[in-house]
């Protein structure tokens, strides 16, 4: 596999630098941050949840979880569920299913971003494969996509 061309394009069309990291096969955010040499807090894991019908991209590290209440909150929704397989599996062309990169903009979905993640440098997410990932300044992601920082995530047990 390879970082699909729409995801590439995207990032360097704007001028973003970034390292790709090709790895193996990773299905959870914890292996993926273990497959790629990152550790969990600096992996990046994208949650696709529905407000109010509507697709939102949740980023926090790897082994945290989505605070659904903290989410809606932020969101000012009514309501805000993870979204199933077979709801987000169409909404990302190009990417494998669960492999979503966070690039919000270029699916017309808004960001938001667990606080924790800008405390790094650099972060590191899937690009669209479950053995492809980038990793670039977290300065340069956020010039990219814009994402609303806020805390909505708590630690996994």
């Amino acid at each position: 596999m390879a970082i699909p061309a729409s995801i590439r394009q995207f990032v360097e069309s704007r001028g973003v630098h970034f390292t790709p990291i090709h790895h193996r096969a990773a299905f959870t955010a914890q292996q993926e941050a273990a497959a790629a040499h990152v550790p969990g807090l600096a992996w990046a894991k994208t949650v696709v949840c529905m407000a109010d019908g509507k697709p939102v991209l949740a980023m926090l590290p790897a082994h945290y979880r989505v605070d659904l209440d903290a989410l809606r909150a932020a969101l000012g929704a009514r309501e805000v569920r993870l979204a199933t397989e077979p709801v987000f599996a169409g909404l990302y062309p190009e990417c494998e299913t669960g492999a979503m990169a966070p690039f919000g903009p270029l699916y017309g979905q808004p960001v938001y971003v667990e606080e924790a993640l800008a405390r790094d440098p650099d972060i590191t997410f899937h690009a669209g494969t479950h053995v492809d990932a980038m990793r670039m300044r977290f300065s340069d992601f956020v010039n990219l996509v814009h994402p609303i920082p806020a805390r909505i995530a708590l630690r996994s047990h």
